[in-house]
């Protein structure tokens, strides 16, 4: 197996991974080069498919305020906002969108130049900034990419899984164990600085919103490592996604459609809303996934609809380009047909636990985006706040990292040699496990059990089924190829998700109980992996 090192290794190229490569390469001291890892392309991210924007609250918008967006955030949070990290992010928003701006990232602007805000659900003023209309985190994503190309001094390893993080007898992390399944190559990493911008957990679901990288990875191997997790019971799904494909990704309906007023009607053209929340349409996400859930199961179909017909077509066509285009290739022109929608898992508020800078619970370890859990969205995200929270604890790691000696001295112990021998030997157990099969399972389970509405027995259920497919996998180090690494990802983040939502005995944000379907003020508290659970 190839040894090799780096001053450090961001693991992920979605909007935080990419936009901290670029501030170290610009800012630290590396004197062993930097490195990025990515499981498919460069390009490839969840963070490519955001559609709605980015919130900033930006010194020209004289409507909004870090106070007012603060109480937003922590409102829609459902008690489990950390206020101070929604304090810092919030303070921190319109400097990393000049940051974004100076790498080449152009925000959408008016006729006189000056940048457009629209609301999204949830949001007390217009704040969201996007970019191509509807395709906000693309043109992030693609302009960051630009970037990143363009200069020699990085290096990078596509189509390669992070599989073993290399962590010593003192609870430092050393470097990691790297998986190239195209070239069925591994490569043991040496590094004082191992980022995690892995990504979400999507994928573990029947429906979502997510490309088919988003398998909880970083989270399953930084917990497999010792590292502490944190509200791992809390799945975001969006309330609208477009429905007119059985399972698998769903194209995302943006809550901006909502928020230029289009309405959800059922089957017979009606609103519902108003029986739900005052907010109707604009609601929080929780809120309004559990009423379209409800409308679906009440009236036995398997959508509801958007009316978004008030709006001109070519108003709509140019705001929201990307859906617009989806819609037409089933033949639906907003202006005259409803869009069919229903939920889909969309969002992880829990992951790994960390500070506001990225640092973890194991020293030269980090975690930044969607992976990880600084605790600014609580129970239930505030729409578009996750590109921003990518974006600032991006930059504060780097300002973190750059005042650091990234220079390494390797040394190993028998925790690290234990580690390394698993990945040199070539001894597998042919478990013959229909691995398409055993995916198809977990995320029907996933879906009816630990999904939208939970209970004790439900979860019971899940927590049973995932434990016999984990035994039926076989793997606990080594794996034959991507696929059953996936696997073994998944299985450990589900389990996670399983337990957390079998010990929060009330209903939260995104986490609903209908054998505890009220708040429980004195449960008013993050869950965390030592806090809950032990880890097998």
């Amino acid at each position: 197996m190839k040894h090799t090192k780096y001053s450090a290794v961001v693991v992920g190229s979605g909007i935080a991974g990419l936009f901290a490569a670029i501030k170290l390469y610009e800012e630290a001291k590396l004197p062993d080069g930097l490195l990025i890892v990515t499981k498919s392309e460069l390009i490839e991210s969840n963070s490519k498919y955001a559609q709605g924007g980015m919130v900033s609250v930006m010194p020209e918008n004289e409507l909004d305020s870090c106070t007012l967006h603060i109480e937003d955030t922590i409102k829609a949070g459902a008690g489990l906002t950390d206020a101070k990290v929604a304090e810092f992010i919030s303070q921190k928003s319109a400097l990393v969108v000049k940051e974004l701006q100076k790498f080449g990232v152009k925000f959408d602007t008016d006729e006189n130049n000056k940048l457009k805000f629209t609301k999204e659900a949830a949001h007390s003023v217009n704040r969201i900034l996007h970019a191509g209309g509807d395709a906000t985190g693309y043109f992030i994503e693609n302009s960051l990419v630009k970037y990143i190309m363009a200069k020699k001094g990085i290096n990078i390893y596509e189509q390669t899984l992070a599989v073993e993080l290399l962590k010593d007898n003192t609870n430092t992390n050393r470097g990691l164990i790297v998986y190239n399944y195209a070239e069925n190559r591994y490569e043991a990493i040496e590094s004082p600085a191992v980022i995690l911008a892995t990504g979400g957990i999507g994928q573990l679901y029947k429906y979502t919103t997510n490309p088919d990288i988003t398998t909880g990875d970083g989270i399953a191997i930084a917990y497999r490592a010792g590292a502490v997790v944190r509200d791992m019971e809390f799945v975001q799904f969006h309330p609208t996604a477009f429905a007119m494909n059985e399972g698998g990704t769903m194209f995302l309906i943006s809550e901006a459609v909502r928020g230029e007023g289009a309405k959800l009607v059922d089957k017979d053209g009606k609103t519902f809303m108003e029986k739900y929340d005052k907010q109707l349409e604009l609601a929080p996400r929780d809120i309004v996934t559990r009423a379209i859930y409800n409308e679906m199961r009440v009236n036995k179909t398997k959508n509801v609809y958007l009316d978004a017909t008030h709006i001109n077509e070519l108003k709509f066509e140019k705001r929201f380009p990307t859906i617009y285009s989806n819609c037409q290739k089933y033949h639906i022109n907003p202006a005259e047909k409803y869009i069919p929608v229903s939920p889909s898992a969309h969002y992880f508020m829990g992951g790994i636990k960390t500070e506001i800078n990225g640092k973890t619970t194991i020293k030269g370890l980090y975690a930044i985006g969607e992976t990880a859990c600084t605790g600014l969205h609580g129970a239930n995200r505030l729409a578009s706040n996750s590109i921003l929270e990518c974006a600032v604890t991006a930059y504060e790691l780097v300002n973190y990292l750059k005042n650091t000696d990234l220079s390494y001295n390797y040394v190993q112990d028998n925790n690290i040699r234990k580690i390394l021998n698993f990945y040199e030997n070539d001894i597998f157990i042919n478990n013959e496990t229909d691995i398409k099969e055993m995916f198809s399972e977990l995320k029907e389970l996933m879906w009816q059990n630990a999904g939208i509405i939970r209970d004790e027995a439900k979860l019971l259920k899940a927590k049973s089924e995932l434990e016999n497919m984990e035994q039926q996998l076989g793997y606990t180090y080594k794996c034959p190829d991507r696929s059953n690494y996936e696997m073994r990802n998944m299985l450990t983040t589900a389990k996670l998700i399983v337990e957390f939502a079998l010990n929060r005995k009330e209903s939260r944000g995104a986490h609903y109980r209908t054998d505890f379907p009220q708040k429980d003020i004195i449960a008013q508290t993050h869950q965390t992996s030592k806090m809950t659970l032990t880890k097998g």
